[in-house]
Order: C-alpha cells, then structure tokens, then sequence
C-alpha cells in the first residue's frame, strides 16, 4: 500500500507530466501559427507592393493625361493667335497675368494654375473667322465687327462639350472673356458678377496685353495710356477689384511682361 505521501508524489508527477505535454503542444501550436502568419504576412506584403506598384503607374499615368492636356490646351490656343498674326508670347503673358490676377483675388492655388492653362484658349474661335477680316488693317465696317464678334460662342462651341475641368473653364473663358463689366459687352451683355471670375480675369489680362502689342490694325500703346484706359474702365469694363489689383501689384506684371517680350524679326 502507498502511503498518502507517496499518492501525493505520484498524482503530481501525473500533473507535472499533464503540464508539460499541454505545453508543449502549446509550444507547437504557436509555432505552427507564426508559421502561418509569417507566409501570410509575406503573402500580404507583395500583394500590398504589388498593389502600390499599380496605382503608381495609374499616377504616372493620369499625370502624362493631364499634362497632355495642358500642351494640347496651349498649343490650341496658340494656333488661334497665329491665324491673327500674334505670337506665342501673348499667350504665354496672358496665361500668366491670369495667374497674377487669380492668387491676389483669392483663389486657391490649384483654381489659379487651373486659370493660367485654360487662358491661352480665349480666343480659340478665331480659327473659324475668315483670313480677310481676321487679319484686316484698320477697323472693321458693321458687318464684318458682328462676324468678328462670334469668335466667342464659336469657341465655346469648340469646348463646351468636354467633361473635363480644365476644357470646361476654358470654355467659360472663351465665351466670357469680352463681357464687360457695366453689361456692353458680348455675347450675352452679362454683367458685374454674372461673369464668371474667369472670364473677368482673362478680360482684362487679354486688353492689358494686346493693347501694349503691336497689331495689324494699331501700333501698341505706351504705358502711360494704357494705365488712364485702366482707370476710366474701372467698374465700367473691368472688375473694379481686378483694376486695384491690377496696380496694387503693378510689378509683378510688368515683370512678366519683360521676361516674355515678343522677339523681334
């Protein structure tokens, strides 16, 4: 007979034995279990790599569109401006004195690169007026103002059918660029801020710069007379707020216009 001491003994060899095939099952099953998240994790991991891998070429990707865009956008409104005799450069300075403008109104930084690529596009409709009105000396009689003055809603016309934000601005430009403030302009007479604030922008950028540039029907104004127009036009064709930025940050503009000045043949 075992005495109690010894039952005790036994039963806790029994226990330590229990104990140490339960732990080291446990032992095994975490093991096994790290094992498996470990070639989980590494499974997780590329498919994350490869994941981030594609939605870097879809970047890249949306970048070359937009960039595309921007160039072809430019260059359009380029074209526009050579059918009329003007240079690059007007496009280029209008783009950025609309920019200038956009950031002293107030809009956000992206609204006013937006602005600045979308500008070049103002007079797009000129591709469709005629050579002999379009590059006239002198004035033109009645009818052939009125036939000039559709180079607006021909351009929105060209435009307007987009989804994208910037053609879609572009658009708004193209149509609104020669609204005047007081209501007299066309071709709606839309007035104070019924004119969208990109068209009131590309306005008066687009005079400052084609009245300092000698065209084919005026040679261009000097400073002085360009700055009195400014002045008597203020609130009348032109944004009165725009006209006080407009001087408020005089050189700033005329910055640009030295950088970007018409090259001389």
């Amino acid at each position: 007979m075992l005495s109690n001491e010894n039952k005790l003994i036994l039963e806790i060899e029994a226990l330590k034995v229990e104990f140490d095939r339960t732990t080291n099952k446990l032992i095994k099953d975490v093991r096994r279990q790290d094992k498996i998240m470990d070639r989980s994790d590494k499974r997780q991991k590329k498919e994350y790599d490869e994941l981030q891998a594609k939605l870097e070429e879809i970047k890249a990707l949306q970048q070359e569109i937009e960039d595309t865009q921007k160039e072809v956008v430019f260059t359009m409104g380029a074209i526009g401006e050579s059918r009329s005799k003007e240079t690059g450069n007007h496009v280029k300075r209008v783009a950025e004195y609309s920019k200038i403008f956009a950031l002293h109104y107030g809009l956000d930084k992206k609204d006013a690169e937006m602005l600045k690529q979308a500008s070049p596009m103002h007079d797009i409709g000129k591709v469709a007026i005629p050579d002999a009105i379009l590059n006239k000396p002198g004035r033109f009689d009645e009818e052939e103002r009125k036939i000039m003055d559709t180079h607006a809603l021909l351009g929105y016309g060209m435009l307007n059918k987009s989804s994208r934000p910037l053609l879609k601005m572009a658009a708004t430009v193209a149509l609104e660029h020669h609204e005047k403030w007081n209501g007299k302009g066309y071709p709606y007479g839309l007035k104070d801020e019924e004119i969208s604030i990109y068209g009131r922008i590309t306005a008066l950028a687009d005079v400052f710069d084609a009245l300092g540039s000698s065209r084919v029907y005026k040679e261009a104004w000097d400073d002085e007379r360009i700055f009195k127009m400014f002045k008597e036009e203020r609130a009348e064709h032109f944004d009165p707020k725009l006209v006080d930025i407009f001087f408020d940050n005089l050189d700033e503009f005329l910055s640009v216009r030295d950088k970007l000045q018409d090259i001389k043949g």
